[in-house]
């Protein structure tokens, strides 16, 4: 199954686009910190919208780290499905991919933090997605909420942060059970923005394991709305969240499939390090001036330019003859056979095999007349 159907995202784009708001997202910042040691801090959002709310996390971090000796460099990433949305993305971070969450490839265990505010509601199915009806649970997908976090949490590194912005009611057993095997130090809260029924939950991942029943017992509690009262607090006051460095350096975080606008995007960022832009640079001998030898070249000296293919050019006889020249040396086998008797009167054949380098220079006759374009070698 698909994540989005082209029928699901127009859809989800005709509801409406509801990023975090101001106020939930200024209380996560409270409970996060970038650790003590120096480096990069990858931050992911794999639904970033516009890319506000990354953007203005990772300024937060960055102020954060204005009196330390040796800040840690943040580095955002963003995957939207929307166009209009992802473009607006890639002018506040870093990178930014336009597709579905399916046909992107970000290396496992890579990512400091995992900003996650997914889709909420059901996928559709393969079966609904060809014009099937959809009308019992049969045919609906598993929820976009439970869909998003199995796919991104194996990015992020071990010790890594998750920030899971959900409906309370979203959590199914199967998300409970999925948080409570792969995070520790699980913390829930309602966000302050009402509107939506969302919460927050936070959590730091760690091998996957048994799940802790404490920890099942309150994401159900959370899920049947008994924690409505567990506000995300204002001003945090427990230990932060410390975003871990990350410490790979061959990083992968591509899409599978790429549109004609952002593989221009991309060349235009990497324009320095391709070819062309230097292609005068690397072959323009035609054109570089050459400066006369000292003396008069030797044979040998002859030999070694037409090993290196520089005998060439236009060239005139004195009798009026013109050719294009083109030295070249190419290798030949030499076979030499020898013979041996013994005082047994046996005889033994030795055939060795050598290698000999035979200069060549190839011409085209320009001569106006009847031998005009007639080729010569010379060997």
């Amino acid at each position: 199954m698909a994540l989005m159907f082209s029928r699901l995202a127009n859809n989800y784009v005709k509801a409406g686009y509801f990023p975090t708001d101001e106020d939930t997202l200024s209380r996560i910042q409270c409970a996060i910190a970038p650790t003590s040691s120096s480096g990069l801090i990858r931050v992911c959002d794999p639904c970033c919208g516009t890319g506000a709310a990354l953007a203005d996390m990772a300024q937060f971090l960055a102020d954060y780290q204005q009196s330390a000796e040796r800040p840690s460099k943040v580095e955002t990433l963003g995957v939207e499905f929307d166009k209009e949305r992802a473009w607006e993305a890639k002018k506040l971070l870093n990178r930014v991919i336009h597709a579905d969450i399916h046909d992107v490839v970000i290396k496992p265990r890579s990512l400091s933090m995992l900003f996650l505010n997914p889709p909420y509601g059901f996928g559709v199915s393969d079966s609904a997605n060809m014009g099937r009806d959809v009308t019992d649970g049969g045919d609906k997908a598993e929820r976009l909420e439970r869909t998003f976090l199995k796919k991104t949490v194996p990015t992020l590194m071990p010790g890594g942060v998750l920030v899971y912005v959900v409906p309370f009611y979203a959590l199914d057993d199967e998300i409970r059970t999925y948080l409570a095997r792969h995070f520790k130090d699980l913390r829930f809260y309602m966000a302050p923005e009402k509107q939506f029924q969302q919460c927050v939950i936070f959590g730091v991942k760690v091998k996957p394991g048994h799940p802790r029943k404490d920890v099942l017992d309150m994401l159900t509690m959370a899920q049947a709305g008994e924690l409505k009262d567990q506000v995300l607090p204002l001003e945090w006051d427990e230990s932060p969240y410390f975003l871990p460095v990350a410490t790979d350096d061959d990083f992968d975080f591509r899409a599978v499939r790429i549109d004609g606008d952002q593989l221009q995007d991309e060349l235009k960022r990497y324009e320095h390090n391709l070819l062309w832009p230097g292609f005068d640079r690397h072959f323009n001998q035609a054109r570089a001036s050459h400066r006369r030898s000292l003396r008069e070249l030797s044979r040998w000296h002859l030999a070694l330019a037409l090993a290196a293919g520089q005998v060439r050019g236009m060239i005139r006889s004195k009798g009026g003859r013109s050719f294009l020249i083109k030295g070249d040396t190419f290798k030949r086998k030499q076979r030499t056979v020898s013979m041996e008797t013994d005082e047994k009167g046996n005889v033994h054949q030795t055939v060795t095999m050598l290698d000999k380098f035979v200069p060549v220079i190839s011409a085209i006759e320009f001569t106006p007349g009847p031998d005009k374009g007639r080729i010569v070698k010379i060997s």
